[in-house]
């Protein structure tokens, strides 16, 4: 029998969690059908979310596109489909992508796996970032450079901790007024490898915790204490760099890893900084949120 995972209206961060909980009680190779025919939005975190969910299952999964031609047409322009019809058996209509055009807001999912696909993503990102930044988030130019390091950080802990590739996709949005208040640029980099936790098993982060050892121990250890699975000293320092940039721009930087959330939360957010017990899910999956610049009265 197949159990039908429904996919949230809106399918952002926190209604992911939704499709985690239906998730959870499934054994592993247990067929599936993830239903998203009446989803009508997603963030870059549901895309590259419901790409780690089929990398997560013994059996390929089967997928319900969305039944509106917009939200597909979006989704299409995003390049999920490219990705989800190699990772999902398809049980539905999916429209064929329209003629390539220059989208400024967007940085179509791509995928991950070697440190020269984080080089190609920085580089593909770059020029549209700068525009993104300074007429819709009103930061000065040089802020560009701090972005795109951030991105090559997160992209390259993928490579580095994951053990296997993951996914990155980047947006603009306008709708984000209604929450923060202004217009947001959105990073979500997400893999469904073998998380923070087994990551820093073997460091001094590990001894430290003792019987505290979880997964939010290790985030915070990461995240807060800047521990790292290297050694070196020196190693291991790009969430300490994305970190810096997110908290100079107001932004908002969270991690999810196996059962648990940490994040760094500005005044605008309502989100708390800590979050456990959460639906186990393989991997991490980080989410940079970068604010428009407002300026002083």
């Amino acid at each position: 029998m197949t159990a039908v995972i429904t996919v949230p209206a809106y399918l952002d961060e926190q209604s992911f969690e939704q499709v985690l909980e239906q998730l959870a009680p499934l054994p592993a190779d247990a067929k599936i059908l993830v239903d998203a025919r009446h989803t009508r939005f997603a963030t870059p975190f549901g895309l590259t979310g419901l790409l780690c969910l089929a990398q997560s299952r013994a059996e390929k999964p089967d997928f319900a596109p969305p039944d509106e031609v917009n939200v597909q047409s979006y989704w299409q322009r995003s390049a999920f489909f490219r990705y989800a019809e190699e990772l999902y058996t398809m049980r539905g209509t999916v429209i064929k992508p329209g003629r390539n055009r220059d989208n400024d807001t967007i940085l179509e999912v791509t995928p991950i796996a070697r440190s020269e696909d984080v080089h190609t993503v920085v580089e593909h990102v770059k020029d549209r970032a700068t525009h993104i930044l300074t007429t819709k988030l009103k930061l000065e130019t040089r802020a560009t450079m701090g972005f795109a390091m951030s991105l090559s950080e997160a992209c390259q802990n993928v490579v580095e901790h994951a053990g296997r590739g993951g996914w990155v996709a980047v947006q603009a949005y306008d709708w984000a007024k209604r929450r923060v208040g202004r217009h947001v640029v959105v990073i979500s980099v997400a893999d469904a490898g073998q998380g923070f936790r087994k990551s820093l098993e073997g460091t001094r982060a590990r001894a430290i915790a003792g019987d505290r050892w979880n997964d939010a121990e290790a985030l915070e250890s990461a995240l807060t204490q800047g521990h790292s699975r290297h050694p070196e000293p020196g190693r291991g320092q790009g969430l300490k760099g994305i970190k810096g940039y997110v908290h100079r721009h107001e932004g908002r930087l969270a991690i999810r890893s196996g059962t648990a959330r940490v994040a760094i939360v500005p005044s605008w957010d309502p989100e708390p900084p800590r979050e456990e017990s959460l639906s186990p899910f393989a991997g991490a999956q980080l989410q940079i949120v970068i604010p428009e610049r407002v300026s002083a009265p």
